[in-house]
Order: structure tokens, then C-alpha cells, then sequence
């Protein structure tokens, strides 16, 4: 590998704390209004028992930490392999980091607070 394929060792952790006012403005962004992201009485009644925030922003947080330390050209034509393991809930903290994994790619994820995974994965970039 030269100086340019080669993964950085750890990357760049990004975090995000999640609030009501945090996931109010990404359904803006993303006209999601699903009531589990934005109702807390109907989110209440649900499996979840309770607002849980966009998987798609816990997500995000992978593709900024991987755009941070490779660049927007090696990251547009990325492939992540992810699972979603637990909700995201008002008032987690959370942070996305990445590793090199023994077959040439990237082990991502995205953890909360307590350092569970939320998101885990891989990137082939």
C-alpha cells in the first residue's frame, strides 16, 4: 500500500449528542417525521417504549469520520457492510470510529456513552 490507500490507524472519532432538538432538525432535513422520532406519547406505545433517533443519523456519523480521514474522492465509491445492534435515545452521546480489519477494509461503528455498539460494521473504500 502506498501513503494514499493506506487506512489511518484508529481515524478520527466524530460524536454527536443526540437531543429532541437534534432529531427535530434532521427530520427537517430529511422530511422523516416518522411519530418513533418525533411523538413521545405515541413512541411511548411502542416496542421501542420511546423516541429513538434516526438510524440514518447514527449512519452519518460513520460517513463523516471516514470523509474526515480519506476525503470526499476515496469515499465516493465506498461500500459499508453495517447492522443496526440498539436504539439511539435522547440524551446518548455518541461516536463513530473506524480500524483496519485484517482483510484490507475497515471495521466501523458507532458506539454510545456507556461504550456499547449501536452500529457495527465494515468499509471497503
Amino acid at each position: 500500500m502506498n501513503d494514499q490507500t493506506k487506512p489511518v490507524e484508529g481515524g478520527s472519532p466524530v460524536t454527536l449528542d443526540i437531543t429532541s432538538e437534534v432529531i427535530g432538525k434532521y427530520a427537517d432535513i430529511t422530511n422523516d417525521y416518522n411519530p418513533i422520532h418525533t411523538d413521545p406519547e405515541f413512541a411511548a406505545t411502542t416496542p421501542m417504549k420511546g423516541v429513538i433517533a434516526h438510524g440514518t443519523m447514527s449512519l452519518a456519523l460513520i460517513w463523516q469520520a471516514l470523509r474526515r480521514d480519506f476525503g470526499a474522492a476515496r469515499c465516493a465509491r465506498a461500500a459499508l457492510d453495517v447492522r443496526f445492534i440498539k436504539p439511539v435515545r435522547i440524551n446518548d452521546r455518541l461516536t463513530a470510529r473506524h480500524q483496519p480489519d485484517d482483510g484490507g477494509g475497515l471495521s466501523v461503528w458507532v458506539e454510545n456513552q456507556n461504550g456499547e455498539s449501536v452500529i457495527k460494521g465494515s468499509a471497503r473504500l
